[in-house]
């Protein structure tokens, strides 16, 4: 009788740091027959090369779930809380349960299934590093989206984040919806 496979979920999310925009987080479950080269941290690779590996994960793995978690809800309930639901999510989501889950960071939500923090996942974890390319792919997405609506702000260029540029757009225009109004540069735009 062969032994039975663990489907290890990983998790990641996209979106803690940014001023704008939701946080995502990603479960995926990779098909141990299926291996996809190159996977690393979504950070360490081109947008480019994030698509195209985004791509053969999710034609290729055995289950990929996303879940959002908006800015309003963000500002309600916090970032971190916000993104452990993110990933509780995601795992919910997933068409097959995992045997277990593997998180990248050093918290874990609340699961049903056996989960591990893994510090770095992304470097050391082929699923975690799925995970990270889909969220961040998808809300890289999300955030062109918000720049089509909004283009002022230049979510275009840094998805965002805090830069130069994306703070003079708030000084000069305040926030948008997009905007996380429990963030202090927001907050300081708001006030003006």
């Amino acid at each position: 009788m062969a032994e039975p496979v663990e489907l290890i979920a990983g998790v990641d999310e996209a979106g803690r740091g940014p001023l704008a925009g939701p946080v995502v987080a990603a479960a995926v479950i990779l098909n141990p027959h299926r291996p996809i080269p190159g996977l690393a941290d979504s950070k360490k690779l081109s947008a480019a090369r994030r698509e195209q590996l985004a791509a053969q994960i999710r034609q290729h793995a055995l289950a990929v779930a996303l879940c959002c978690v908006e800015a309003a809800e963000i500002d309600r309930i916090n970032i971190l809380q916000a993104t452990l639901k993110a990933m509780r999510g995601a795992v919910e989501e997933l068409g097959t349960a995992p045997t277990r889950v593997m998180v990248d960071g050093n918290r874990l939500p609340d699961l049903s299934v056996p989960a591990t923090a893994l510090v770095g996942g992304d470097n050391l974890e082929a699923a975690i590093s799925a995970a990270s390319i889909i969220a961040k792919t998808h809300r890289d997405a999300i955030m062109l989206d918000w720049h089509r609506r909004y283009p002022a702000y230049g979510f275009d260029r840094h998805k965002g984040y805090g830069t130069a540029f994306h703070l003079e757009a708030l000084a000069t225009n305040g926030p948008c919806p997009a905007h996380r109004h429990s963030f202090r540069p927001v907050t300081q735009a708001s006030l003006f």
